[in-house]
This record gives C-alpha cells, sequence and structure tokens, in this order.
C-alpha cells in the first residue's frame, strides 16, 4: 500500500482472529513506527509487547477488577469529560459501533459485555503498552512524541495487513497491567494498543470513524 491507502484505508479494529502475530513482524512494525518526530531526539518511548500468558491474566484482573468496582487507577492525566461538540463526537461514535455490533440501548448485558471487552485488549493476540521515562513526565513534548509514536504504529501496522485500536481501557487498571507486563518503576504507563490480524466478520471492524473537514479545521494566514 501507498502512503494515502494506509492512512485513508486503516480502520480501529476492535475483533481479531485468533491467530498468531510473529515477533519478527511486531519487530518490523516498531522499527517502522520509531521513525516518527521526536522533539529534540529525546525519544521517550517504550513498548512493552504482551501475548500469550501474561495477556491472558491482564485481561482477567482487569476484568475482576472492574465488576468489582474498584477505582480506576490511570497512570497519565485523563483531564476532566468531553463536553459540548466534542462529546457529541465521543457519542458519536458509540453510536456508530453499538449499531453496527446490533447492541441495543436498553441492552445493558450486551453494553457491558462491550465496555468489558476494552479491559480485555478486544481479545487482541498482542498488547503493545505504551510508556514514557518518569524523568521526563512534567515535559508536554513527551506526550506529544508518544502520540506520535503510537499514530505511527498503527499505520505501520496497517501496512502490514494488521489491525490495531488505541485502547484506553486497557491501562485503567494500572497496577494489574505494571505487574503482569513487568513494567519498571521509573516507567509511565501511558496507553494500550490492541494488534492483531483483523477479523473481517466482526461487523464494528467496517466502523469508519467520521472526521471534520479541513474546512472545519484550518484557518489560512497570508494565503491570497
Amino acid at each position: 500500500m501507498n502512503y494515502d491507502e494506509v492512512v485513508l484505508g486503516r480502520r480501529s479494529i476492535r475483533g481479531y482472529l485468533n491467530k498468531p502475530v510473529s515477533r519478527e513482524l511486531i519487530a518490523e512494525v516498531l522499527t517502522l513506527a520509531m521513525r516518527s518526530p521526536s522533539s529534540m531526539n529525546t525519544q521517550p518511548w517504550n513498548f512493552h509487547v504482551i501475548s500469550g500468558e501474561p495477556l491472558d491474566r491482564i485481561r482477567a484482573g482487569n476484568t475482576e477488577r472492574n465488576l468489582a468496582g474498584v477505582p480506576h487507577s490511570r497512570e497519565f492525566r485523563t483531564g476532566q469529560p468531553f463536553e459540548g461538540v466534542h462529546r457529541e463526537r465521543q457519542v458519536g461514535v458509540a453510536k456508530q459501533l453499538f449499531a453496527a455490533q446490533g447492541i441495543a440501548r436498553d441492552d445493558k448485558e450486551a453494553r457491558l459485555d462491550w465496555v468489558l471487552r476494552g479491559f480485555r485488549q478486544f481479545d487482541a493476540p498482542v498488547c503493545v503498552i505504551i510508556t514514557y521515562d518518569r524523568e521526563l513526565a512534567d515535559s508536554d513534548d513527551t506526550a506529544f512524541d508518544c502520540g506520535a509514536v503510537t499514530t505511527a504504529l498503527v499505520n505501520a501496522a496497517w501496512s502490514r495487513g494488521l489491525g490495531c485500536v488505541i485502547n484506553s481501557q486497557g491501562i485503567m487498571q494500572s497496577p494489574v497491567v505494571r505487574e503482569h507486563a513487568g513494567i519498571p518503576d521509573d516507567q509511565v504507563i501511558m496507553k494500550a494498543v490492541a494488534l492483531g490480524w483483523p477479523d473481517e466478520s466482526f461487523p464494528a471492524n467496517a466502523v469508519v470513524s467520521e472526521r471534520k473537514t479541513v474546512a472545519e479545521a484550518t484557518r489560512w494566514v497570508g494565503f491570497d
């Protein structure tokens, strides 16, 4: 695929085939991703690539704690709940996903299962946990760089036939993730990325989220 095909074709994948992804292919994807821009070349990112039994333990721990009502303990700041147009966009994509999956508004059981999929890393065969060096935690450039490398990661994966979804739910119970992924104390857990081979029969995988137009997002200054 050329660049346009990757960017315009990529979708967030929330259903995966029960098919392993080789360590070599993941390393190839990460090699591409790490060519993303980095402020003053600090490269604050680190990747913890988890599969198999350790990932199953994270899924189980996340699910157990959430069903037990254990408060979330995300390490990277969450900010305030979305309002206004940002909330409208959040609700809009949720409606698209529920409609694709045939989940009715009053179907509490199906809605809970959908939420728990996120805490289970969407049952993907691989989860990549993005962390950053704690000594850089006060730098806003660190979060910017980690966002850039994560975008590069999902695009590189798509170019190789793999699918991803960037996922905050998977790291909301950070003690579980830190324990079973063996993440050292000098790292801050920022984000999870579920990764695997897309299940084309999974309805939500066909959902294409809406985007603002260039006209809506852009101001032109100094152009004729």
